[in-house]
Parts: structure tokens; sequence; C-alpha cells
């Protein structure tokens, strides 16, 4: 498996009592759908290794309390290691959701369907997400990703149709 084909689904934070259990942090927005993994992989030295879940529970909005099979003890070593999914066990969305990774590369257009530019990356670091885009004409725009701005996803002819206000372009 490699980093390319998953995504990320969060990170070992800390030990949970001293019987093996770990608490990870994640980042998602639907938390619950993790809440019975049976596996993930960790990135361990560059590496993607399997490891198996033997007990996983969902403790708060975005933590995850998980024991791995034969850990029976405190696993120090683990603290700060990133956990992936396969990208295929993702479900499937539809409609205006998407999922970040999937619209890089897609064309960002507006209402009069007239090419705007390259979605290039998601930057979700700030208290509000935007797509960050090359212009035609090879200028960096960022442009916030909001809900009720978006008309229409196209998954196959890859492209986000957005209704942007006026002058937002020129900002």
């Amino acid at each position: 498996m490699k980093i390319e084909d998953c995504y990320y689904l969060g990170t070992i934070t800390k030990p949970h009592g001293l019987k093996g259990h770990l608490i990870v942090k994640l980042d998602t927005d639907v938390p619950e759908i993790y809440n019975n993994l049976e596996s993930v992989f960790l990135y361990i030295n560059g590496i993607l290794v399997p490891f198996f879940i033997s007990e996983c529970q969902l403790i708060n909005y975005n933590s995850l309390k998980i024991k791995f099979e034969d850990s029976n003890s405190i696993s120090f070593n683990l603290i700060g290691v990133e956990l992936y999914m396969p990208l295929n066990t993702l479900p499937e969305l539809k409609g205006k959701q998407f999922y970040y990774h999937e619209v890089i590369n897609f064309n960002l257009m507006n209402e009069k369907r007239e090419v705007i530019g390259t979605i290039m990356e998601i930057n979700d670091n700030g208290p509000q997400p935007l797509f960050k885009i090359i212009t035609l004409d090879d200028k960096e725009l960022y442009i916030p990703i909001i809900n009720d701005w978006i008309i229409e996803v196209n998954r196959e002819e890859n492209f986000i149709l957005i209704n942007l206000p006026e002058g937002i372009l020129d900002l």
C-alpha cells in the first residue's frame, strides 16, 4: 500500500490507562463512521504498516480510544504516529458533497461555465477552508469553500461550478 492510495485519518496523541489503549485525534467531520475500525495503517519511518485493532471506541467528537491486537502495555513509541486508511474505504459522496483530495486538479468554473482556474490544493488550516487555485494567467487565488456558493460538483468532467459574489476575484 502506498500513501498516495490512502487518506490521513488522525494521529495517536497519548496512551490511555495501563493496558495498551491509545487515544487517536481524528481529522474528520464524521467521526462516528470510525467507531468500529478493524484495522489501520500506521505511518512508521516512511512506511505504511498495517495494524489490527481489537478494541475501538469513539470517546468524544474527534477522538477514538483504540487498542491494537497483541498489545497489553503502554506504547509510548507510537505517540505522534499518523493513521491512514485506504481511499477505497471512504463512502461515496454524491451531489455537491466532496472530499478535499478528490477535487484536486478540478477546474473551478463560474455560473457562466467559464474556467476561473484549477484547484491546486485545499487549505483547511484556518477557520474557513479555502480552494487554492491557479488561474489561466498563472495567478494564485484563495476562494472560500462555502456550500451555498457551490452549484455543482461534476466528477465525470472534473469541475466545480460556483456562484461567487461579485468582486471576490478582485480581492
